[in-house]
């Protein structure tokens, strides 16, 4: 090499240093940033302030209407101050308390209020969509923290429990504040939730770890019926949570239940990654986890399809696996079940409002210090979307009334919180939420594109009534995405209790209506109006759903399979769960 040659290539390599020592300055000043905003973007949110702010100024005559409004408003609270009747739509105002004097005026001024700034924050002409979402719900949001709810000053109930008590309710609440708040410094479970073990009260299904490696274990149920239909059931859980939510207690438990029907079932449980998997993508749970599963399933009861489920994240994964195996040829497949999941995200709900490239770049640096997104940086998220039921009322119950909620099964499964790896949680938002490559024919698995298409067996996908995490019309949009047979139910309930709604639970009930391939698309709310409704739960219609694909009942297979290398290798629920 020439000493030109060598000078060029000498000062190439000192502008890469350079540019790589200058990527990571830049990248630890976000992490520090998103540590004290929550993850938050304060340039993201200042966008959406100046984009309303400036529309809003440049709007005389809007200005004159909101104003107008305003006047009204407060003219027509002072009109009626003593005759006030509050509506009882609001869950927070039906003690009847709230509709005496001045407590009427408190909750019809807080109502007033919300009202004004969601009509103030929308119908600005030239203010973008996406910033108007995101300053609606910032609006709501703080309408809300200052709900006369949440003060012991403007609050009758709470006044009336601290004069029945003497004041004991304020000083129980504020014990239960410094244990809630001691337990959490300390990483310990919340208060109350002792009686409940994985391995003894919960995830107590009988079975067996018959395939585990860096990225899962594959759990093999024991059968307890004589005999078992001869395709299996895999279940793909979400990679945000741990497995056992589809198997909390015994008379709570979905794969208990399923096994009871005479199907053989095998469940992923994925590890608990640490900083040192911050680069497993994609790519990873799909060879490693679902893939891998289908193949030791097979292993298990050979020349038999799978009927493949999957739920949450979980759902979403499948479908990319399902349609890659279409893609490449592979035919195991019995059937696909989606529950609450996703594949186009164009509708995706609240989480959305906060994904765009500002908020992905300020998260993705704050898990690239980190190596994965922290499980409590995760529940902040979901609880902001549902802060009334979340965080506010909690803090009434728990703090001010000194009452605190009788734990469940549902609530110690989701104290169990997991962590996401750096890389996988960053192809997750970007690559699905923020450019949604899946719905519209981007995304590739293992460097080739795949198009959900080519998935060839039927589907039986379930959207619930309430869920803030998969709205149930984004799930439905599966319909229109597809070439095959698709039964979608709505069910009652949310993300997860509309899920997890054993038969016998009171007031279920859900919509079934089955498109077949070729007929025409119905928007979703005209499929809501079309669909059949039917009381209970919807598991009894899934499970005849899967018998009506499943051959005839037969020989139980045995536990893993030997002879091809997968020896069972500790009871359930296996030692995954377990990781902290």
């Amino acid at each position: 090499m020439n000493d030109r040659a060598q000078n060029s290539a000498e000062t190439g390599a000192a502008e890469f240093d350079m540019h790589r020592v200058a990527a990571n300055i830049d990248r630890l000043v976000h992490a520090n940033v998103a540590s004290r905003t929550g993850g938050l973007s304060p340039i993201a949110l200042s966008q959406v302030w100046w984009d309303w702010a400036s529309h809003l100024a440049a709007s005389p005559g809007r200005q004159m209407e909101l104003a107008a409004k305003a006047a009204m408003t407060a003219g027509r609270l002072m009109d009626d101050a003593m005759r006030l009747d509050i509506q009882a739509d609001d869950v927070r105002y039906q003690d009847p308390a709230w509709q005496g004097w001045p407590f009427n005026v408190l909750a019809a001024s807080h109502k007033a209020r919300q009202d004004w700034w969601a009509e103030a924050t929308t119908g600005l002409r030239g203010m973008s969509d996406a910033h108007e979402k995101v300053a609606g719900f910032v609006a709501r949001q703080i309408t809300d923290m200052t709900a006369p709810t949440n003060s012991i000053f403007t609050n009758p109930e709470v006044q009336r429990e601290t004069w029945r008590t003497g004041g004991q309710n304020l000083v129980r609440g504020m014990q239960y504040l410094r244990e809630d708040l001691m337990l959490a410094a300390t990483g310990q479970r919340p208060a109350g939730m002792e009686g409940y073990e994985v391995g003894k009260t919960l995830a107590t299904t009988p079975g067996k770890v018959v395939f585990r490696n860096n990225l899962m274990e594959l759990i093999q149920y024991s059968p307890t019926t004589g005999q078992v239909h001869p395709e299996p059931i895999l279940i793909v859980p979400a990679w945000i949570m741990k497995y056992y939510i589809l198997d909390l207690s015994p008379e709570n438990s979905m794969i208990g239940w399923l096994v009871g029907q005479g199907f053989t079932v095998f469940c992923i449980s994925w590890r608990n990654p640490g900083p040192a998997d911050r680069d497993l993508g994609m790519d990873d749970y799909l060879n490693q986890g679902v893939m891998a599963a289908l193949d030791a399933v097979a292993k298990v009861v050979p020349d038999q399809k799978i009927h493949a489920t999957g739920y949450c994240l979980g759902g979403t994964l499948l479908t990319i696996a399902a349609a890659a195996m279409g893609r490449d040829g592979d035919d195991r497949l019995a059937s696909v079940s989606l529950l609450a999941a996703q594949a186009d995200f164009t509708d995706a709900g609240e989480l959305t409002l906060f994904i765009n490239d500002s908020q992905l770049a300020l998260l993705e640096d704050m898990m690239w210090k980190q190596g994965v997104l922290k499980a409590e940086q995760m529940a902040g998220t979901f609880q902001m979307l549902k802060s009334n039921d979340l965080i506010w009322s909690r803090m009434i119950r728990e703090y001010m009334l000194g009452k605190r909620g009788e734990p469940n099964d549902l609530m110690a499964w989701n104290a169990d919180a997991t962590r996401m790896p750096y890389r996988m949680h960053s192809d997750y938002l970007r690559r699905l939420f923020l450019n949604n490559d899946l719905a519209e024919g981007r995304f590739d698995v293992n460097g080739k594109a795949v198009a959900l298409t080519d998935i060839a067996g039927p589907i039986f996908a379930v959207g619930t009534e309430r869920d803030h995490v998969a709205p149930w019309k984004s799930a439905y949009h599966i319909q229109r995405l597809t070439d095959t047979d698709v039964t979608f139910a709505l069910v009652s309930g949310g993300h997860n209790g509309g899920i997890v709604s054993q038969p016998g639970r009171a007031g279920r009930h859900f919509r079934l209506h089955t498109t077949r391939h070729g007929d025409v698309y119905l928007d979703a709310d005209t499929w809501a109006e079309t669909a059949a409704r039917h009381e209970g739960s919807w598991w009894t219609a899934w499970r005849d759903w899967l018998v009506a694909h499943s051959g005839p009942l037969g020989k139980a297979p045995a536990m893993g399979a030997p002879k091809a290398g997968l020896k069972p290798l500790c009871d359930a629920p296996g030692d995954y769960v377990m990781q902290e």
